[in-house]
């Protein structure tokens, strides 16, 4: 926003003093001197500030470098002012040096510039729902992925990462699921290229490790190179994106050259992190009584020999913390970044490189390494008719994990198994009885990316009211992942050689272009302002994979080496195409900045339709009325903002495999008869056609006492029909199901709220609050044909569709300890699925978070506050019957022992007793593992000291994330995936020079 305008709002602050130049009053007649500085903001030197003796026409302007003089007495104010950041007023007393640090005024609707991908718009002018992040908020917290940044700062939007380990994905919603199977993911624009978020990596690979093998490729991008980031979440704001838009936008926008003398910036950050928190287990006395009375009950009185825990093969008095030694180690996370920019009014450049090593809380050498470079330049001619902006990014990551994560077995194994490494310091089997956890080290899973991401954006500006734009971007990205087994995770009394070892080889490559041309045209009309908007996106996207296994080496210093292994079977060899063509439109007409009408149309095309399907046409219509603007209220004292807005309109979505529309074949690997065959892998249909998602929104936004308190209240509902889903197929066509379109409707509806308060003002001091609040409510509106389809043991007509269909628990039988269930079907057995017919909702029932920032003389603080309220699996749900040679939940000591005990546990079991067992495997398919989840969250602590060091600016901080956590969840980290390592609580600091 402020290279937009700095250079013209300084002509304007020179003539604003002009016209209301009055005579000098001097302050008691006492002598002048001459005060100077730099005023500067968190970019660096700031141009064109306004700096005015108070209740005196004398003032001045600060140049390119933020450098400014002016004359004033002892006793004289100066009011530093600049458009969109809040006025500084600094008494001059005996300083003859005063350095100004000036910051953004969020309050400052009008000025408030919001990226809406094609088009920008002032936040007061906007007519759509779109959030916005800044580089400020994200820069505060030590994360790794930006995408972990947005987390509980933005209404409507729910950000979960799946693992705490590094390269780990992120799942995002916008205002819920609206596709039954169909992809829910957002479309992402980095600096207006399509980047696709779909993982290139191979379950087989990575799933042992990071959930759904789940790889982010937004990990690629910094944090520290990010400008803003955007989230269009109504039609009105995501309907020029068409298919692209249904589930909403991301747009991120990175960083850009500042004009002014060449600035040089550096920035270093440490932290150190660990699991939030761990879950309650078992001690060795607690669990040897568990599995002495298991055995009992079973009426079993000579240990089995395999049974070592008990049998005194094992010490029963040995004790190990499992959670402590395995995933209890500190995780560190160093990263520095460097940059340099500058230029003048016509040409600005920007060149960063950054470079972050983070290792795991598992023991052993893990480590995630990423560099990248970043790099923009910026130029207009003398005429300020011609525009380039080219941006570029390259980063590279190494990411070295075990092969799979130990949080299963820091939770399952025995707490007085033996000790980990023998007297030699190798590793410990104890005469064969123990498989070592730390064998799996042995095994890697390694991880290389590189991608390349470039923009280059051309503005020709014809007349003041006609200009033309070209947008074209590129983009590469490449995946080598890898999982070795060798011989040495066995046991060496199995006496497997390196002709047992295995690799499986995942290599990903995906490239793709996109051109668009546009043209703008804007002029008065009616008294009014009319701008219209028309352009046509291009884009190709090429996915190659290649995955293969090998097995059999001479030497585990071969098993990279696929030429050395004895037996190699092809998984996927495969290339696909996806090719996208759209036309757009919009119409904005802006009336006396009171009425406010926005159109938005597009035609979308897809290669991932059939002949006679592949087009279809998508709009929107958004309105604004800003009632603050009638004359009876545009003077008030009270009322600095009043908009009421709304949209409607539709986008379509089209996120299912390639070529599902055509019969497709693959090789089958197999020779038979000396020949290697093909084989049918889908059934052709090409009659299905675009899912389609209409949204409506309603809002009104308020700003009261200029702008000190700030509201928003917006009401939304999305229905999403025409449902992309594969349909059952007989076992006897050798197929599961077929893609095609169902009559199914899911409706997504919900109230977003936000508030922001200006708490306190003064010279010295400051404190801000922003809470927002979001009550969503996901429905399965309706599903023609579901009782008789296999969907009817997933889905039920009137409930959202993230339940989860269980059996319903109704306790223990007081007389027999063993868990009892409804029978719904009323046969006497309990069975899947005719019993799974109770449900529970997952999904957040509401969140939302809660941030304070204060700010005294140099040092700023702020505190983040997350908070949700949902159901998740608990411990229960990856557990095993207690008795057997499994830890446990502390939990399990409230247990059923004799005729007439109320407890949580049933009777203890060696694995011997078939009923209860039995009754356990449904106990965890029930809602009893399914329990509260709720929590808030001290997400995010910041503290940071400005350093007054003249030409050199400097600044040290502190930096916390998932600090505390205040939660009754039944488990360990509330947001933990069953069985996999939790978000990590990180802290540390840094320092950030700039001069």
């Amino acid at each position: 926003m402020k290279n937009n305008y700095r250079h013209g709002l300084a002509l304007a602050g020179i003539f604003a003093l002009f016209l209301n130049f009055s005579p000098p009053i001097l302050s008691q007649n006492l002598p002048l001197k001459k005060i100077s500085g730099t005023i500067t903001d968190a970019n660096g030197p700031l141009s064109g500030v306004n700096v005015l003796v108070k209740n005196t026409a004398r003032g001045s302007t600060s140049d390119l470098d933020g450098r400014y003089s002016v004359n004033a007495s002892l006793n004289d104010t100066l009011v530093f002012t600049y458009l969109g950041y809040k006025p500084v007023e600094i008494a001059v007393s005996s300083n003859n040096s005063i350095n100004v640090f000036m910051q953004s005024d969020a309050t400052a609707l009008d000025q408030v510039i919001i990226n809406a991908g094609y088009y920008k718009v002032s936040d007061k002018e906007k007519t759509g729902s779109i959030a916005r992040v800044t580089a400020e908020e994200i820069e505060s917290q030590p994360v790794n992925n930006p995408l972990e940044a947005l987390q509980g700062r933005t209404p409507g939007l729910v950000i979960t990462p799946t693992t705490g380990l590094p390269g780990g994905g992120v799942q995002v919603r916008i205002r819920g699921q609206n596709s039954i199977t169909a992809g829910n993911e957002p479309l992402f624009v980095i600096d207006g290229i399509p980047y696709d978020s779909q993982s290139l990596s191979n379950g087989y690979a990575s799933n042992p490790l990071l959930p759904d093998g789940n790889v982010s490729p937004l990990n690629n991008i910094s944090p520290s190179e990010i400008e803003s980031i955007e989230i269009l979440k109504d039609a009105d704001a995501t309907a020029i994106y068409g298919s692209r838009g249904a589930n909403g936008v991301v747009l991120i926008t990175t960083k850009e050259g500042k004009s002014g003398k060449t600035r040089y910036n550096f920035k270093f950050q440490s932290s150190l992190g660990h699991v939030t928190r761990f879950q309650e287990q078992l001690n060795t006395l607690q669990y040897i009584r568990m599995r002495e009375e298991a055995f009992a009950n079973d009426g079993i009185t000579e240990y089995p020999d395999y049974e070592y825990d008990v049998n005194g093969t094992w010490d029963k008095n040995r004790y190990t913390n499992w959670q402590k030694e395995l995933i209890g180690e500190t995780a560190y996370r160093n990263t520095i970044n460097a940059d340099v920019s500058g230029g003048g009014e016509q040409t600005r450049f920007l060149l960063s490189t950054q470079y972050t090593t983070e290792t795991t809380v598992f023991p052993g050498d893990s480590h995630f390494n990423r560099a990248s470079v970043h790099s923009a330049i910026n130029h207009r001619d003398k005429a300020d008719k011609f525009t380039v902006k080219f941006t570029a990014h390259y980063g590279i990551e190494n990411n070295t994990l075990p092969a799979r994560d130990l949080t299963f077995r820091a939770l399952t194994l025995a707490p007085n198994a033996p000790a980990i490494y023998d007297e030699n310091g190798d590793l410990n089997w104890e005469d064969g009885t123990f498989t070592n956890p730390l064998s799996i080290l042995e095994a890697d899973y390694l991880q290389h990316r590189k991608t390349l991401l470039s923009n280059l954006a051309l503005h020709y500006q014809i007349i003041p009211s006609l200009g033309i734009r070209l947008n074209s971007g590129y983009e590469n990205s490449n995946l080598d992942e890898s999982r070795t087994n060798p011989n040495t995770v066995y046991n060496p009394d199995y006496g497997l050689g390196p002709d047992y070892s295995t690799i499986f080889v995942n290599k990903g490559d995906r490239t793709s272009w996109i051109m668009e041309p546009q043209v703008e045209w804007s002029i008065k009309l009616l008294g009014g302002q009319l701008t219209a908007l028309a352009g046509a996106s291009f884009q190709q996207r090429t996915d190659a994979v290649l995955s293969y296994f090998g097995q059999g080496f001479a030497s585990n210093d071969l098993i990279y080496d696929l030429a050395a292994a004895s037996f190699i079977q092809i998984d996927r060899d495969l290339e696909a195409k996806y090719k996208y063509e759209a036309l757009y439109g919009r119409l904005n007409y802006n009336f006396q900045n009171k009425y406010i009408l926005n159109l938005t149309g597009r035609r979308d095309g897809s290669s991932r339709f059939g002949p006679g399907k592949k087009f279809s046409n998508f709009g929107a219509i958004g309105a604004a009325y800003v009632f603050s603007e009638e004359s009876f209220l545009k003077n008030s004292h009270w009322l600095s903002l009043g908009k009421l807005r709304g949209s409607y309109g539709t986008t379509g979505n089209d996120q299912i495999g390639d070529y599902g529309y055509l019969d497709t074949y693959t090789v089958s690997g197999t020779p038979y008869g000396g020949t290697i065959g093909i084989g049918p892998t889908q059934l052709y249909n090409p009659n299905f056609g675009w899912e389609i998602n209409k949204k409506g929104t309603v809002a009104l936004e308020l700003g009261l006492w200029d702008n000190r308190i700030s509201m928003t209240a917006e009401w939304y509902k999305n229905r999403s029909g025409n449902q992309l889903v594969g349909v059952p197929l007989p076992w006897t066509t050798g197929f599961p199901t077929v893609q095609a379109n169902l009559g199914a409707i899911v409706e997504n509806r919900g109230w977003e709220l936000s508030l922001q308060t200006e708490n306190f003002k003064t010279d010295n001091f400051s404190w801000t609050t922003h809470i927002n609040l979001t009550l969503p409510k996901n429905e399965l509106v309706a599903f023609p044909g579901l009782e008789a389809s296999t969907y009817a043991n997933q889905y039920v007509i009137g409930q959202p569709i993230t339940i989860k269909k269980v059996f319903h628990y109704t306790g223990i039988d007081p007389e027999t300890g063993i868990y009892q269930f409804e029978d719904y079907d009323g046969d006497g057995n309990i069975s899947i699925p005719n019993d799974q017919q109770y449900t529970v909702d997952t999904a957040p029932k509401f969140y939302g978070g809660l941030s304070n920032s204060f700010k005294y003389h140099n040092w700023d603080l702020s505190l983040f506050f997350q908070f949700t309220k949902q159901k998740n699996y608990n411990y229960w749900y990856t557990a095993s019957p207690a008795g057997i040679m499994v830890n446990q939940p502390i939990a399990v000591l409230d247990h059923w022992q004799t005729p007439g005990d109320n407890s949580e546990t049933q009777l203890y079991t060696s694995g011997n007793n078939v009923v209860a067992t039995t009754a356990f495997y449904n106990f965890i398919q029930s809602d009893a593992a399914i329990s509260d989840a709720s929590y808030i969250r001290l997400k995010n602590a910041a503290i940071s000291y400005s350093l007054p060091l003249g030409k050199l600016t400097g600044k040290v901080f502190l930096q916390g994330q998932n600090l505390i956590t205040f939660t009754n969840f039944k488990g360990g980290d509330p947001e933990q995936f069953s069985g996999f390592t939790p978000p990590l609580r990180w802290l540390g600091g840094g320092f950030q020079l700039t001069f």
